[in-house]
């Protein structure tokens, strides 16, 4: 079974920077596209950003410019370096990543990590 275990949440100030990181263990399988999603209190879930086995990344409007997404392969973890923080950034943040087991894709997500961002 895969398991995906995030890591770097905690608390930080208004400007501040932090790193999220999320590894992928198990054995017999291999990651295609992987990603960072976010779910503030009384609000939906949102994508933050993804990144494709290639590399190529995607990022919501609101952190664009902010955020960076990046995957180690060899480490099969995702990164998201995070900078300029806001306090509208604190949310639960999940990573996520497609994963080949056998012949059948399937999603995984973490278990989340709380990143808030106040004075």
């Amino acid at each position: 079974q895969v398991q995906l275990v995030e890591s770097g949440g905690g608390s930080v100030q208004p400007g501040g920077s932090q790193r999220l990181s999320c590894a992928a263990s198990g054995s017999g399988f291999s990651i295609g596209g992987m990603g960072w999603s976010r779910q503030a209190p009384g609000k939906e879930r949102e994508l933050v950003a993804i990144i494709s086995s290639g590399g190529r990344t995607t990022y919501a409007d609101s952190v664009k410019g902010r955020f960076a997404i990046s995957r180690d392969n060899a480490k099969n973890t995702v990164y998201l370096q995070m900078n300029s923080l806001k306090p509208e950034d604190t949310a639960v943040y999940y990573c996520n990543a497609d994963v080949l087991a056998g012949v059948r894709w399937s999603k995984y997500w973490g278990q989340g990590t709380q990143v808030t961002v106040s004075s």
